[in-house]
């Protein structure tokens, strides 16, 4: 039997990637030209809603997709996860929704939410001035969001503001050792003037009544964060037992597959990336078939999808690290193909959706506690 078109596509798509990375390294940004061949594929229509044109695609689906992409290139990866983050747009009042999804169900997101910055109320909504870090992805998005401060009728929780990209300068000053590709300049606005219905609550209540919207929105985007570091230690992994059997060391000792270090160590790897993987799935499955089913993820489910997020992004970093460590002085070499993975490894566990402090509020759920960080769901 031939492979489905969909399957030849997504394969052509990702043997560019493979080309292009290094273009996309230097560039500092995933460019247009390939943000369109994702928007061609489906993946920035994922989370719209069915009422707009979307497909929405179950979570373990779209996530094992950016996991593939990550396996090439982190950067690409993590911008093609942004499809996830429209679930966030589910907040807008709807005749904002289509307005948003008039020309279509394919909208690329971006922006940076944090540090908020403070915004004047005018009479019909907001005057924006200031600068947002980490706008991932805003060299191709259709629209852009930043971050301003909640209110009363937010509890707390940020308002995201929605503005089109030519209204906002973007500062090209990512230079950083991983996910250099990722375009996460910074933005600014200069007297900004957007009206209140394109802003709302970030992980607040959606109006969209589909199963993809009772999942939790912030849980959805730390998963598809976090997956990314899956699919950097995939190729890790796969780079270490490709090249172990084919490289004798400079001393003349053995190749490194005939060093029993080396073979135990990297099956070790193999054994942690996949354990650490599987519970991450098995978590997203089980919430998945909840809300398919017509119910709601429970907190003790959405504490576990959290804290599988956190763990796997930890582990594929201690993978990586690992693989370089057993693998030489090869690997020291700029430019070096684990030198790459290793600093896209670092990124996604530095995410404050994927740092340490989730083991401990994934532990007080788990104990009939409140959750000890905000927005943990």
């Amino acid at each position: 039997m031939g492979r489905d078109r969909g399957t030849d596509a997504f394969d052509e798509m990702l043997e560019e990637l493979a080309r292009r990375r290094g273009e996309f390294r230097d560039l500092r940004y995933v460019p247009a030209d390939f943000v369109a061949r994702l928007k061609a594929l489906g993946l920035y229509r994922v989370a719209t809603p069915e009422r707009f044109g979307g497909e929405p695609m179950p979570p373990a689906e779209f996530l094992r997709r950016i996991e593939r992409i990550s396996a090439v290139d982190g950067s690409t990866g993590w911008v093609a996860s942004f499809g996830a983050q429209l679930v966030y747009l589910g907040a807008l009042p709807l005749e904002t929704q289509a307005e948003l999804y008039a020309g279509g169900p394919d909208v690329v997101l971006a922006g940076g939410l944090f540090p908020v910055q403070e915004a004047v109320p005018t009479e019909r909504g907001f005057r924006l001035n200031g600068r947002w870090k980490f706008a991932s992805g805003c060299m191709a998005a259709d629209i852009m969001v930043v971050g301003i401060p909640g209110d009363d009728a937010t509890a707390g929780k940020p308002r995201g503001v929605l503005v089109s990209p030519d209204r906002l300068e973007i500062v090209q000053d990512w230079d950083v050792v991983g996910m250099q590709g990722t375009g996460s300049f910074d933005v600014v606005a200069k007297d900004v003037q957007v009206d209140r219905e394109w802003s709302f609550i970030r992980g607040g209540t959606p109006v969209i009544d589909e199963p993809l919207y009772r999942y939790p929105a912030i849980t959805y985007v730390a998963q598809s964060l976090s997956v990314v570091a899956a699919g950097v230690a995939r190729a890790a992994l796969d780079h270490a037992e490709e090249v172990g059997g084919g490289r004798a060391g400079i001393t003349g000792a053995p190749a490194l597959a005939e060093r029993a270090y080396y073979r135990a160590g990297i099956a070790e790897a193999e054994a942690t990336l996949r354990s650490a993987r599987a519970y991450f799935y098995e978590a997203a499955d089980e919430s998945w078939q909840a809300v398919a089913a017509g119910g709601q993820v429970s907190d003790r489910q959405n504490a576990h999808m959290r804290l599988s997020a956190a763990h796997l992004a930890r582990i594929c970093s201690e993978v990586v690290h690992k693989v370089v460590s057993l693998s030489g002085t090869a690997a020291i070499h700029r430019g070096h193909r684990l030198q790459d993975l290793l600093g896209d490894a670092q990124v996604p566990q530095q995410h404050a959706f994927l740092g340490p402090a989730m083991y401990d509020a994934a532990g007080a759920v788990l104990m009939g506690r409140p959750p000890t960080v905000p927005a943990f769901r």
